[in-house]
């Protein structure tokens, strides 16, 4: 198939396939569009994502090769489990997904920032349209709830394709990352789509496979008749006894 970049129609369902994604710069896609609930939805559906520089057109990627975690094989070292054990993290799922995502937004100072605030609008969208899902970590502080991490991503079935994390206290986004692939280990077909690979997911037991493999599991996770409030149901059997051992 060619490798070419293709321009979004207004048909906000119509992305085109994945194999004519660029190979410099690897992934690229498409150009244009926005960032309605509905393109969204089918971008993610597809393996597809948005990701782009302040000033720049919209565009959207799909690389090869993609990074992920099997919930199942989430890695724990040492220090971390002594971490959790004296842990007085609390860990809630959907309560304050807008301020999770303004979080994340922050500028860093290796890159800057990709969430700006048409970004933000999207996703919290997403997130009434019942997509989109956050995983919030609290502390008491001066007997004030403060939020000091977190992260959040799209639910595909039974893949969460997770857009960013947040830490403002020690192991605060590696915590809610733990709960996530808690939520989703028993859930046949389960995957944590971490997009583009670095040292930190690496460290956290991520793997890279071919978007061919990637795009087979996502169908699979996909086409599961599971339930429309997955990750809440499962969230109530969370509770990190597998990872302090």
């Amino acid at each position: 198939m060619t490798k070419s970049l293709s321009y979004l129609t207004d048909d906000k369902n119509w992305f085109p396939p994945v194999q004519q994604a660029l190979d410099e710069p690897g992934g690229l896609l498409a150009v244009g569009g926005d960032l309605s609930v509905d393109r969204l939805h089918s971008a993610y559906k597809s393996g597809i994502f948005p990701w782009y520089s302040e000033g720049e057109p919209l565009l959207w990627w799909s690389p090869d090769p993609r990074a992920v975690i099997e919930p199942t094989q989430i890695r724990v070292n040492k220090s971390l489990k002594k971490f959790l054990k004296r842990c007085d993290y609390q860990i809630t799922m959907n309560q304050s997904f807008e301020e999770v995502i303004r979080q994340c937004s922050a500028p860093r100072a290796d890159d800057g920032t990709w969430i700006f605030p048409e970004m933000i609008r999207a996703y919290s969208e997403l997130h009434k349209a019942g997509v989109a899902h956050s995983i919030e970590i609290w502390q008491n502080k001066d007997n004030k709830k403060v939020l000091v991490g977190g992260l959040y991503g799209v639910l595909i079935g039974s893949c969460f394709c997770g857009e960013s994390m947040f830490s403002r206290e020690p192991n605060a986004s590696k915590v809610a990352l733990l709960r996530l692939a808690e939520m989703l280990a028993p859930i046949k077909h389960a995957i944590i789509d971490c997009q583009i690979a670095n040292p930190y997911l690496m460290s956290m037991g991520a793997k890279t496979v071919s978007r061919r493999w990637f795009i087979d599991r996502l169908n699979t996770a996909s086409a599961q008749n599971l339930s429309p409030n997955l990750l809440e149901e499962q969230a109530s059997n969370a509770s990190f006894l597998n990872f302090k051992d």
